[in-house]
């Protein structure tokens, strides 16, 4: 059994994530426009027509900018707290909001979907593992700290997408004005790359194959830099920078370390369509 996984965009531009199997496949976040969200799933040789319901970590806008017409478009169930939809200001019919709460596991198909809080600045900020049979991928990112949840739920995953937001050097001796490093950097902000690399190397399990560092900074981080970074530190683990301007590979995960990418460039998407037609 296997999860396959991209980052469609990631990044303070907007951040979607996609997450699925075989039959079916949910969307963490629609930060970008749904017309952007279907060419880039088009290009990589992934059927829209999987996606069973999209779920919401928070109501920043770079998660939720193209919710309401990628929902109402393709009639998506929107897995939403309470608070974060009183929040967030989208208008999605009543009858596609599914509240949610924390720590209450969601089933999607074969999809299980465990919700969990985090630290940062929004009203009810959540993150999500999603799993399939024993297969268990995280996104962890909007972080200010890794708080005991977030670190019980990352040790429980063979792949996850990690915020790595700011090299702490570049963001000191950055423009930006001395409050919005101050709020960057507090326990209810984002995960530096020193941060990040710590919780991998304290918390990770032996079984993890794939690491997709994401949500970097455009002005505070380097994609290079922290590739570098990660994977003179990370062994046999496949280290991937999630971009803010493209989506990322296909991965498949699967129990163990015998996970293989999926090529995405269309013009090579023949295997493609075999796994996700």
């Amino acid at each position: 059994m296997s999860l396959f996984i991209s980052s469609i965009n990631s990044g303070s531009n907007g951040n979607c994530y996609y997450i699925g199997n075989h039959n079916e496949a949910i969307l963490v976040d629609v930060g970008i426009s749904c017309k952007e969200v279907e060419k880039r799933m088009a290009r990589l040789g992934l059927n829209i027509n999987k996606i069973k319901a999209i779920f919401i970590s928070h109501e920043h806008t770079d998660h939720i900018r193209g919710l309401a017409v990628l929902a109402k478009k393709f009639r998506l169930p929107v897995y939403i707290t309470a608070n974060t939809y009183r929040s967030c200001g989208v208008e999605i019919s009543a009858e596609q909001v599914f509240e949610f709460k924390p720590n209450q596991p969601i089933a999607i198909g074969e999809l299980c979907i465990m919700p969990f809080p985090k630290l940062h600045d929004a009203c009810d900020p959540t993150s999500f593992t999603v799993s399939c049979g024993n297969v268990v991928v995280g996104v962890f990112t909007d972080i200010g700290f890794p708080c005991s949840h977030v670190v019980k739920h990352f040790q429980l995953c063979n792949a996850a997408f990690l915020e790595a937001n700011y090299d702490d050097a570049m963001l000191d001796q950055g423009n930006y004005p001395y409050h919005l490093k101050r709020r960057i950097k507090g326990g209810n902000g984002h995960l530096s790359n020193a941060q990040a690399l710590q919780l991998f190397h304290n918390h990770r399990p032996a079984f993890m194959s794939h690491l997709l560092l994401s949500h970097l900074s455009k002005n505070n981080n380097c994609p290079k830099l922290v590739h570098e970074l990660f994977s003179k530190n990370c062994g046999d683990v496949n280290v991937v920078v999630a971009s803010r301007y493209e989506e990322s590979a296909v991965y498949e995960i699967s129990a163990g370390k015998q996970a293989a990418s999926v090529i995405r460039k269309a013009a090579a998407s023949s295997q493609l369509a075999l796994a996700f037609a």
